[in-house]
């Protein structure tokens, strides 16, 4: 953006007017974590090799009664360092970016593209740029730390995520951040992480918004260092803190069968103490054993009232606002 506009002001400007859930209509849901597979990273990751196309996840969104959905791109997952290495490690993570435009572009009405790259690899920057200058993935970037194997603890790994958080702020690129480290290998992960990314990485993309994933856990909420981390942002919402103005938590993965139930009254007073004008509804890809359709049911098993749930679902973060406005203008 030129012509004395920086990228930063605007948004800024769009995150100050958004801020707190504006809502657009009070019948539409919006899905603000889902994920298309190509069939390459499908055969890499757990929806398995056929992967997930924006016509197979739109017909899903249909038969739940979602009328929209942020689609998170799943191109990090080439550069997992905890799964066998592919030659041209780049060339792959670009191409599920392009993959994922060109399918979102589909249903240019119904879905809202994220690019995604691994915050420590070389390239990271270099591919942000590039997804910016892309209509279909500008609006945002989803970081994944379990993915990733990113330690917060380790100073280079720190260092990198702040500059990655700089240049998303830079070119006005939302960000959605799956939070939790990784589980499978024991990375340290609680109280002293969120205090960190409160601290350290909040700091670096002040005028976009930062939709962080699972309530600040990995799915479910039976891990105690979740409600660690994620009672560091409740204080932080509590005292005003001004580095969470622009945050959001989406509750993506929270009502998992067997991982939730004895936590629901915890669950409900965290969404209570965060403010429900800042939860985001997220239903996760649409596998065969989470179609959006059945996520939704699930999600409405907890203890939240109906006009919760309704707030929730309909309400319409910051950075949907331009997005929006264009379709309902169509």
């Amino acid at each position: 953006m030129s012509n004395g506009w920086s990228t930063r002001k605007w948004f800024a400007i769009v995150a100050t007017l958004g801020m707190f859930g504006s809502s657009i209509s009070s019948a539409e849901i919006i899905d603000y974590h889902q994920h298309l597979y190509s069939p390459e990273a499908g055969a890499r990751s757990s929806p398995g090799p056929k992967g997930i196309d924006a016509n197979f996840l739109v017909a899903q969104l249909d038969a739940a009664g979602i009328q929209r959905a942020v689609v998170l791109s799943v191109a990090y997952s080439f550069s997992n360092p905890n799964k066998p290495p592919v030659p041209n490690e780049y060339r792959h993570v670009m191409a599920e970016n392009d993959w994922t435009s060109a399918q979102v572009a589909k249903y240019p009405n119904r879905l809202l593209g994220f690019c995604s790259v691994n915050p420590l690899r070389p390239y990271a920057i270099k591919e942000i740029v590039r997804c910016a200058n892309d209509p279909n993935l500008r609006a945002g970037l989803k970081l994944h730390f379990g993915n990733s194997d990113v330690n917060l603890d380790n100073p280079e790994h720190l260092a990198k995520v702040r500059e990655v958080f700089q240049a998303a702020n830079a070119h006005g690129m939302a960000i959605v951040v799956h939070m939790h480290a990784n589980m499978d290998h024991h990375r340290p992960y609680g109280e002293k992480e969120a205090r960190i990314f409160l601290e350290q990485l909040l700091p670096e993309a002040p005028d976009v918004t930062v939709q962080i994933a699972h309530l600040a856990g990995g799915g479910g909420y039976d891990d105690p260092a979740t409600d660690e981390a994620l009672s560091v942002f409740v204080e932080a919402i509590e005292r005003n803190d001004g580095r969470v103005k622009n945050v959001y938590f989406d509750a993506c993965g929270i009502a998992i069968p067997g991982v939730w139930e004895d936590k629901a009254s915890l669950i409900v007073k965290r969404i209570r103490q965060i403010g429900v004008k800042r939860i985001l509804y997220g239903s996760d890809a649409a596998t065969p054993d989470n179609l959006p359709k059945d996520a939704l049911e699930r999600w409405h098993r907890l203890p939240l009232t109906q006009g919760e749930f309704r707030t929730i679902e309909n309400n319409v973060a910051p950075y949907l606002l331009a997005w929006l406005g264009r379709v309902r203008s169509n």
